[in-house]
C-alpha cells in the first residue's frame, strides 16, 4: 500500500491491490483486493432497519444523472478528532445524450430535505491542483482525479461523501441527495439547462461500529492512509471487482511505527530490517476463526512500489497484490483483514480458532508495498475483493498527536523524515474511537 496521494509524483508504500496514491508512504497495496461488495449484508446488527431507505418517497422527476449509493448501509463512528463521521460513496451516471455539469450536491435529512447536512461544490468537487484534502470528491471511475465537473453523455463518475457530526444522535436515519446540475431536463433535450432534484435515499444509521482490539502493540504507531481525506489511499480506492464498483478500504489503516526521533528507519534504508516496525507481532483484533491465508511471497526491496515498476507491475495478481495475508471471521457478518505480512511468519491456517490478542503473524513488506507496514481493515464478507469496507473503533489507545498530511506528501519512497513533529505535550487516553489519518498512537502492551 502507499502512503502518499495519487496526485503525487511518487508512489508511497502501498498496501492493497496497487491502488495507493503515488507518493511517500505507498504502504497500501491491499486496497485493490479489499474493495467492497455492494450487495453484502450490513456489518453489524442494525439499530435501524437496513432497508430504511426503501420507505423514503422520492418526488417524481426526470433525472438525467442517475445517482446510486455504493456499498451497504452505514452508520456514524467516533473518530480521534472527537467528531462522529459518516462515510460512503455514490455513483453518478449521465444517462442522457448530452453532457451534464454537476454544480452542487447536498446531503439532506430525508425527513427534512430543505436543510443540508453537508454540501459539496467548487473545489470540494473538482480541484486538479489539490493533492489531498477536502477536494476532488468527484472522480473518474473507478478512481482518479477528474479534469472538471462535466460528466459526458453516457459516462459515470464516483462521488466520495463524508461528513462530521457532534454526536451520533444527530445522524438521521436516512439521507437523500439534492443534485444541482446543468443537464438534460427531458428525454428530448438538445442543450443542458439548470435542473435540481432529490435522489438516492441511503440509510446512515443502520447499526453501530464494532469495537475491536488493535492489530499492533507498542508506542509511536502512525495511522497512515487512514480515514477520511480524499487524495490518499485508502479513501480513494474504489475499484472494479466481481462485476461491481467497490471500496473495501474506506476505513483501512496502514500502521507504521517510528523510533523515538520520529524516523521510520535507522541505518541502511534499502534493507527491510532497518525499519522500526519490520517483524513486529501482529495480533488478532477479536475472537474468531481464520477463513483464508496466503504465506508464500518474498519480501520487497524498500523504496520500490511493485505496481510502479515496469518489471514487477505486470506480475501482480489479485492473489498477490496484498502480499501474505490473513482473513478472519470475527462474527456478526464481519471479517478482519491483515495484509503485507512476512513470509513464513503466519502462525494460523484456515479453520483455526483464535482469541483476541493472540499473535497470528509478523509485520512485513510483501505484495504491492514500498515499505513495511501493517494494512488492516474490517469488511462485511470473506472475499478480499468483493466485500464492502465497514467502520470500526479501537477499544483503547493513547492519542499522541497528529502528523500533518504534508509530511507524507513531502516524503520520499523510503519514507524519510521526522513524523513526530505534531506530537502533543500531554498524551490523551482514548476509548472506542477510530484513529484517523495521521494520528500518532500508543497501544497498550
Amino acid at each position: 500500500m502507499r502512503l502518499a496521494p495519487p496526485s503525487s509524483s511518487r508512489r508511497p508504500a502501498g498496501s492493497a491491490a496497487g491502488r495507493g496514491a503515488p507518493g511517500a508512504l505507498a504502504v497500501l497495496a491491499a486496497a485493490l483486493l479489499a474493495a467492497g461488495c455492494t450487495s453484502a449484508a450490513p456489518a453489524t446488527t442494525p439499530s435501524a432497519p437496513a432497508d430504511a431507505a426503501a420507505d423514503v418517497a422520492v418526488p417524481d422527476a426526470f433525472t438525467a444523472v442517475v445517482v446510486r449509493p455504493l456499498g451497504a448501509p452505514t452508520f456514524p463512528f467516533l473518530g480521534s478528532d472527537g467528531k462522529y463521521h459518516i462515510v460512503y460513496d455514490l455513483e453518478l451516471t449521465n444517462a442522457a445524450a448530452i453532457p451534464a455539469t454537476i454544480d452542487k450536491i447536498d446531503v439532506v435529512d430525508a425527513t427534512r430535505p430543505d436543510t443540508a447536512i453537508a454540501s459539496y461544490a467548487g473545489t470540494t468537487l473538482v480541484a486538479p491542483g489539490c493533492p489531498a484534502g477536502d477536494c476532488n470528491r468527484l472522480r473518474r471511475v473507478p478512481s482518479s482525479i477528474a479534469a472538471d465537473n462535466v460528466i459526458p453523455a453516457q459516462e459515470s463518475r464516483a462521488m466520495l461523501v463524508d461528513f462530521m457530526l457532534d454526536s451520533a444522535e444527530q445522524a438521521p436515519e436516512t439521507v437523500l441527495h439534492h443534485l444541482y446540475a446543468h443537464a438534460a431536463v427531458n428525454p428530448g433535450s438538445k442543450e443542458p439547462a439548470a435542473t435540481d432534484y432529490l435522489a438516492a435515499p441511503f440509510a446512515v444509521s443502520a447499526g453501530a461500529p464494532r469495537v475491536i482490539g488493535p492489530p499492533v502493540k507498542g508506542d509511536r504507531w502512525i495511522a497512515a492512509n487512514g480515514c477520511c481525506l480524499p487524495g490518499f489511499p485508502h479513501r480513494t480506492s474504489l475499484a472494479t471487482f466481481n462485476g461491481m464498483l467497490v471500496n473495501g478500504q474506506r476505513f483501512a489503516i496502514d500502521w507504521k511505527q517510528t523510533d523515538e526521533s520520529g524516523a521510520f528507519y535507522q541505518g541502511d534504508r534499502t534493507k527491510n530490517e532497518s525499519y522500526v516496525d519490520y517483524g513486529s507481532p501482529i495480533y488478532a483484533v477479536a475472537d474468531g476463526t481464520i477463513t483464508s491465508t496466503v504465506d508464500k511471497l518474498d519480501a520487497n526491496a524498500p523504496g520500490v512500489l511493485p505496481a510502479a515498476d515496469p518489471v514487477l507491475g505486470p506480475q501482480i495478481t489479485v492473489e498477490t497484490v496484498d502480499g501474505n495475508h490473513v482473513v478472519q471471521d470475527i462474527g456478526g457478518g464481519l471479517y478482519a483483514f491483515y495484509a503485507h505480512l512476512q513470509k513464513g511468519s503466519l502462525l494460523v491456517k484456515p479453520g483455526d480458532a483464535v482469541k483476541k490478542g493472540q499473535v497470528i503473524a509478523k509485520l512485513g513488506n510483501t505484495g504491492n508495498a514500498n515499505a513495511s507496514h501493517m494494512h488492516f481493515h474490517l469488511m462485511n464478507g470473506p472475499s478480499v475483493l468483493g466485500s464492502d469496507g465497514v467502520p470500526y473503533v479501537v477499544d483503547g489507545f493513547t492519542y499522541e498527536g497528529q502528523v500533518p498530511a504534508q509530511a507524507f506528501l513531502d516524503a520520499d519512497d523510503y519514507l524519510s523524515g521526522n513524523f513526530l513533529q505534531g506530537r502533543l505535550p500531554t498524551p490523551q487516553p482514548r476509548t472506542n474511537e477510530l484513529p484517523l489519518f495521521g494520528a500518532i498512537v500508543d497501544f497498550p502492551g
